[in-house]
């Protein structure tokens, strides 16, 4: 797989969002896309396998599933190109299929670097396909994939998993329309969004007995203790997930176990933290399915078809630029 790296000051940009989220006024916040270290990548593998965590599991059962009815609804001939691809092993029936009807172009972009190398490993071996993988964050990676288009070539997008909760329902509609002008009418996004569902089946998704999630958020201090330099004591901080009904999303923040400083050099700051203060990490929204057809409306697409699973409510939404 040829992969394409991120020419930018990495370090950099981690630095100046962490100074940006920890000396903003109010409730503190960290950018949920810096989970995505090696570490963090490997952790969230496993967090995919846990009793509590339906999500992935629902997410395969339906591509498994369907595949071959998603490919036939998809107007070719098609490059494919995957934003957040992970470790590509969901993704391995929809390209299957794929490739029994056409060699396929195959493009990865992801902004974690063993993440990209897992998914060569993971699908580099299915027949009549070529891979090249992007380390660069969503709409850059897009763009440069859509530079790559052939004459009559049309893009399908998949953008799986619940990525699109992460950001709330605004900003979810201003960036499907960023994917939006970078397509072409023809093109299409198979978007995954996961659904509303009772409090007691979701909490533990995102905090599970075992207490991966809790690693999980906890390595993003690590992260920059790692990356930046800083000092933070992560046994003076704590996992916290909560259901905000308001905005029918669940948060994950991490709360400080007592008054504290914390430098971070490379960042330039200092921050104080009060006792029970919160540092916000990710928010994961929930959606209707009738609402998923409007929001794709408001952002230029037409939703063509959404399958639904029911053991897990999840749904894979077939969008089309016309």
């Amino acid at each position: 797989m040829l992969v394409h790296a991120i020419p930018t000051n990495t370090t950099y940009e981690f630095a100046a969002d962490v100074r940006a989220g920890l000396t903003r006024p109010g409730q503190k916040e960290l950018p949920s896309k810096y989970f995505y270290d090696d570490v963090g990548s490997a952790l969230f593998e496993v967090i995919s396998h846990l009793p509590e965590y339906g999500l992935t599991r629902a997410d395969e059962r339906l591509l498994r599933r369907y595949s071959n009815e998603i490919v036939d609804r998809v107007v070719g001939p098609v490059a494919v190109a995957e934003l957040g691809s992970g470790s590509g092993k969901k993704t391995r029936w929809l390209l299957e299929a794929l490739c029994r009807r056409q060699r396929t172009l195959y493009y990865p972009v992801e902004i974690s670097p063993s993440a990209l190398a897992m998914c060569e490993r993971e699908l580099g071996n299915i027949d009549s396909i070529s891979i090249v993988g992007f380390e660069r964050e969503y709409l850059q990676g897009l763009l440069e994939v859509a530079a790559y288009r052939q004459s009559g070539q049309r893009l399908f997008v998949l953008f799986l998993g619940s990525t699109i909760g992460n950001f709330d329902r605004p900003a979810g509609v201003k960036f499907l329309c960023e994917v939006r002008r970078i397509l072409e009418p023809g093109d299409s996004l198979l978007l995954g969004t996961d659904l509303e569902k009772p409090s007691a089946q979701l909490l533990p998704a995102y905090d599970d007995e075992l207490g991966v999630t809790a690693a999980f958020n906890l390595n993003l201090l690590a992260r920059i203790n790692r990356e930046l330099d800083a000092d933070f004591d992560l046994n003076q901080f704590a996992h916290v997930a909560q259901i905000n009904h308001h905005a029918r999303s669940v948060e994950m923040h991490l709360r400080s176990m007592r008054k504290q400083i914390v430098s971070i050099p490379a960042a330039e700051i200092v921050v104080e933290f009060q006792e029970g203060e919160t540092i916000w990490t990710e928010s994961s929204h929930k959606y209707s399915a009738e609402e998923i057809v409007v929001t794709a409306a408001c952002a230029g697409f037409r939703c063509e078809t959404q399958w639904i699973d029911e053991q897990w409510p999840f749904a894979e939404n077939l969008l089309i630029v016309e």
